[in-house]
């Protein structure tokens, strides 16, 4: 095992140059493992990305003042991406509606964009190395067809970058290939591209203090005694609304790449429709609600499918802010409940995306403790699981 002392506060190490993918994580034998160290480091990491992408003539202000073109102009602004980044994707997404007021931004798969790539505006593609194929074909083909390109990612070095026409680089690579800053790093570029839109920047030190709340001391006890008693399930179910739906679908992707565990994810109001005949004691269900728009409706919707799981005998835990907490009784979420801060500072999508993000990636990884998993290399340190990935990309 590596004895390396870990400081998370110290800025992660960029791609190497020249530039080149990264390798599997290096083995360890037991936590912390490179997912552990990555969570822990995040808020640091989130504070330098926001510093950074305040400043008059970077990557954030260009891509700002590109998105603001596009949208007076009527045109659409696409954000694409594929796994997590396509969850980064669909964050990055919210946030700009959010600063803009505009219904001419939203997400697209990044394969699904290859095949029917907008002739006008701008596609922003999110991909952490910058080296994903199907990111760069979407790239390809709205710059072919007309639109505008940019990309997030880790560094302009990178293949995807020669594609964009505006670069905003994080600079920092994430350690695991469970990606934890592969999802968060987008993110946080996106709070700071909105913050030169509305021209109301977020205080770095307040976007670290939300994510400190979701992975400290208490959230971690909380997180193990949730993967306690999710010992005896068999699949898990994650619901969402409004802007957690970016998190659910990620901490979905993360429960299967990360701790083996079947993982499906469902709208709230979706879970409602059908979805209950399939449920059953040995199905675990988390719900994740920080958005704090619609606060009347959604923790009413809420109580109703959490009332509906424990009739059934489902196990159901929570992600929640702490408006939320108050207005879901404790005995609907019997597994426990992660609470974090609800940052009325902050606009509600990012208070809402970033608040969730260590939270979720702390349940995982006590998920994966809790089944004997390292989560760091996602399977494929198992020969058919890494000889499936490849298979997968000769076939393509």
């Amino acid at each position: 095992m590596d004895t390396t002392i870990f400081d998370p506060t110290a800025p992660l190490p960029g791609p190497p140059d020249p530039w080149a993918s990264t390798e599997q994580p290096s083995h360890r034998d037991g936590p912390p493992f490179h997912m552990t160290e990555m969570i822990a480091a995040e808020p640091a990491l989130v504070e330098r990305i926001l510093a950074a992408g305040a400043t008059p003539g970077s990557g954030a202000a260009q891509l700002a003042a590109a998105v603001t073109q596009v949208i007076r102009s009527g045109h659409p602004v696409v954000v694409t991406g594929c796994g997590t980044s396509e969850h980064g994707a669909i964050a990055v997404a919210e946030i700009l509606r959010e600063a803009t007021g505009s219904t001419h931004i939203w997400s697209a798969q990044a394969f699904e964009l290859s095949l029917d790539a907008p002739t006008t505006g701008l596609v922003i593609g999110i991909s952490h190395e910058g080296v994903t194929g199907a990111t760069n074909a979407a790239l390809s083909a709205a710059r072919a067809a007309g639109a505008g390109t940019a990309l997030i990612t880790v560094t302009r070095r990178s293949p995807g970058a020669a594609l964009a026409d505006i670069v905003v680089e994080t600079l920092e690579l994430d350690q695991s290939w469970c990606h934890t800053v592969g999802y968060l790093s987008p993110i946080a570029a996106g709070t700071a591209v909105a913050a030169h839109i509305t021209g109301i920047q977020v205080e770095p030190a307040a976007a670290g203090d939300l994510l400190r709340s979701g992975s400290s001391a208490e959230a971690q006890e909380r997180a193990e005694a949730i993967a306690a008693a999710f010992a005896g399930i068999d699949r898990l179910l994650v619901l969402a609304s409004g802007a957690d739906r970016a998190a659910g679908r990620e901490l979905v992707l993360k429960v299967e790449e990360g701790a083996w565990l079947p993982a499906a994810y469902r709208d709230l109001e979706t879970f409602l429709h059908g979805h209950l005949a399939a449920t059953g004691p040995t199905t675990g269900l988390v719900v994740i609600a920080t958005d704090r728009r619609a606060l009347q409706e959604r923790p009413a919707r809420f109580r109703g499918a959490l009332s509906a799981a424990r009739v059934i005998g489902m196990p159901t835990a929570a992600i929640i802010s702490a408006a939320y907490d108050a207005q879901l009784p404790g005995e609907l979420t019997p597994a426990g409940r992660i609470t974090i801060a609800d940052a009325a500072d902050l606009p509600p999508a990012v208070a809402a995306l970033l608040g969730s993000a260590t939270a979720l990636q702390t349940l995982t990884e006590r998920l994966a403790r809790s089944r004997n998993v390292n989560p760091d290399p996602i399977h494929r340190d198992i020969d058919r699981y890494r000889q499936a990935a490849d298979a997968a990309d000769a076939a393509s």
